[in-house]
């Protein structure tokens, strides 16, 4: 296992603030005592880590969570003098956690935690965002996915009765996502303009529309790609045009909706 660690910064939303991600794989490497302002979220993926927390020692395992509250020292190792440790961890402004709850801020009792559907949800988001940080995927994905984890393992609740004019909420964002396909506003603007906290914008468009806002934008995209390739444009060209960030994001989603890539599609409609 080689020393290494890349660090991501991805933003919630256009112009928005920025949220880190690290992946990070060590044989050796020991961190000195230290805090964070965030709540450092982490999932492992290889081997073990020591963390000294709270005046006990804590020791991971693949698929196992950890969770390190704002400002709480720790330090961390190798769990063996073989194996190393491999993790995924991203770092939350704690209001991140505290949108979609209830009861202040989120206190996690127990730093580790066996759940295997959320740390595997944890790991496939945190690697597709750091591979492509959009700033819309990672603003519909991360906060929903720090409030599940907030409502199964803190002191936290989430509320339950519907949004009130959801339906109506899911559109009026649909629609300005539609308009503004190239540079789509942040869902923090789009909630504030409507008077509502980014979560509940998130829960009212998820119930009305069955997806996130991200996936109904990459939809609707491949839709406007589709007729662009129609007419015998590249997909190199089409990527842009259509608000992804590169020809390999317009792959990604057009693969995921249609089955074939954007070359593929244009081949087979110039030849027809």
């Amino acid at each position: 296992m080689a020393e290494e660690a890349l660090w991501t910064r991805a933003r919630l939303g256009r112009c928005g603030p920025p949220l880190d991600l690290l992946t990070a794989s060590f044989r050796r490497h020991v961190y000195a005592p230290h805090a964070h302002d965030e709540y450092t979220i982490g999932v492992c993926v290889g081997g073990s880590e020591v963390i000294d927390y709270r005046g006990g020692h804590i020791r991971t395992g693949p698929g196992t969570i950890v969770v390190l509250e704002p400002g709480e020292m720790h330090t961390g190792g190798p769990g063996t003098t073989t194996d190393g440790y491999a993790y995924r961890a991203l770092y939350a402004e704690p209001s991140l956690l505290a949108d979609g709850t209830l009861g202040g801020l989120p206190h996690f009792r127990e730093p580790l935690l066996d759940d295997p559907e959320l740390a595997t949800t944890l790991r496939v988001t945190h690697t597709e965002l750091s591979a492509c940080p959009d700033p819309l995927e990672t603003e519909s994905r991360l906060p929903w996915l720090l409030t599940a984890l907030a409502c199964r393992h803190s002191t936290a609740r989430v509320p339950t009765d519907p949004v009130p004019g959801g339906d109506h909420i899911a559109h009026v964002v649909r629609d300005r996502l539609a308009d503004e396909l190239t540079a789509p506003p942040s869902l923090a603007l789009l909630a504030a303009d409507l008077g509502l906290s980014r979560y509940q914008l998130l829960r009212a468009f998820r119930t009305t529309m069955g997806i996130p806002p991200y996936a109904w934008l990459a939809q609707h995209r491949v839709s406007k790609a589709r007729g662009l390739l129609e007419a015998g444009l590249r997909p190199a060209e089409v990527a842009g045009l259509v608000g992804f960030a590169d020809q390999a994001h317009l792959t990604r989603w057009f693969r995921r909706v249609l089955g074939v890539t954007p070359a593929a599609y244009r081949n087979s409609v110039q030849d027809s």
